[in-house]
């Protein structure tokens, strides 16, 4: 039986006195939500701090709006569970992409307690990494924890764990952003630039700061729709997630509507909620015809470099790029 070491539990009531003890706690603090990712990461000496902040009791962090009145759109507290997050009015009015996504992580028991910003700030994953400590020791450690080496790539300079979050590539998608506070100050961040392609330093947020809340963009003309692939239906991470976004607008002479605006985003590819530019600029202009669906399509797979550090054999994964994002974009032609 894995067992979580020894420390010291904090419950703030105010976002004011979650930061006064992360500042009082320093490096040995850790702020903690649902703790579906953090719990299971300390049982495996992932990290070992020695006072857990939880934000749980932090009634601002829960909190559900609309910006810019009905026709606006929403902002959604990173403390609501991700059960929560799918029966929330204001979320599938503004953005049911976001509840398409949050419905497919892990299982019912664990949306009941995982949250919004632990998902979008879930600890990258590997093979090699997410083992216990007996396991990594005997092969000797890795270079995210208390090793010098990535074993998926041993002679890269960097490390390549995988990022498995499902919400994130719909945020970075849509061009969602999040609010953060710390001892500093508050500032807002794209979604897209709130992550790095880096398996250790994957967050551009300081381990001191909070991510507060999620601002979802008003749905004025664009679509989105997310799609994952696991070897279970329930439970799993993805071992890809195809995220797609396009803005349409009434083309010159028709009836029909073109699209103005693309974004394709894939997760489980890379460190990072990947976008491809490439893809989204292939669609500009037209109806989402197969022609231009296959185009997307491949763009997309060619920069998706999936590695085996996760589920699956890599090439076959890299294959699926194209057979998800051609899923995707078919789907959002049909809700045009």
């Amino acid at each position: 039986m894995l067992r979580l070491p020894t420390f010291r539990y904090r419950e703030p009531r105010t976002l004011a006195d979650a930061l006064r003890m992360k500042t009082d706690a320093g490096t040995d603090g850790m702020y903690v939500a649902g703790g579906t990712d953090l719990y299971p990461n300390m049982k495996r000496r992932h990290q070992e701090p020695r006072t857990v902040i939880s934000l749980m009791g932090i009634a601002e962090l829960r909190a559900v709006g609309r910006s810019g009145g009905q026709a606006g759109g929403a902002v959604v507290g990173a403390g609501i569970t991700l059960t929560d997050l799918t029966a929330c009015a204001p979320v599938r009015l503004t953005a049911p992409v976001v509840v398409q996504a949050a419905e497919l992580v892990s299982t019912p028991l664990l949306r009941n307690m995982g949250t919004l910003g632990g998902n979008l700030c879930l600890d990258t994953r590997c093979n090699y990494y997410n083992q216990n400590y007996e396991w990594r020791k005997a092969i000797d450690f890795c270079m995210k924890k208390d090793g010098a080496i990535c074993w998926v790539a041993p002679s890269s300079p960097r490390c390549w764990a995988v990022s498995s979050t499902d919400v994130a590539p719909v945020m970075v998608a849509i061009g969602a952003e999040y609010r953060l506070v710390g001892p500093q100050g508050e500032r807002v961040v794209p979604a897209g630039r709130f992550y790095h392609n880096d398996g250790i330093n994957y967050l551009t947020k300081q381990p001191d700061e909070v991510l507060v809340d999620v601002r979802l963009p008003a749905p004025n003309g664009w679509n989105a729709v997310y799609h994952k692939l696991r070897r279970r239906g329930a439970f799993d991470f993805p071992v890809l997630g195809v995220a797609a976004w396009v803005k349409w607008e009434q083309g010159a002479g028709s009836v029909e509507r073109v699209v103005r605006e693309a974004r394709i985003v894939l997760g489980g590819v890379a460190s990072y909620p990947q976008d491809v530019p490439e893809a989204g600029a292939a669609l500009v202009g037209t109806r989402l015809e197969d022609d231009a669906i296959a185009a997307a399509a491949e763009a997309a797979y060619r920069p998706a470099k999936p590695m085996d550090n996760t589920d699956f054999e890599l090439s076959w994964r890299k294959q699926m790029t194209r057979v998800y994002v051609t899923r995707a974009l078919t789907d959002l032609r049909v809700r045009r």
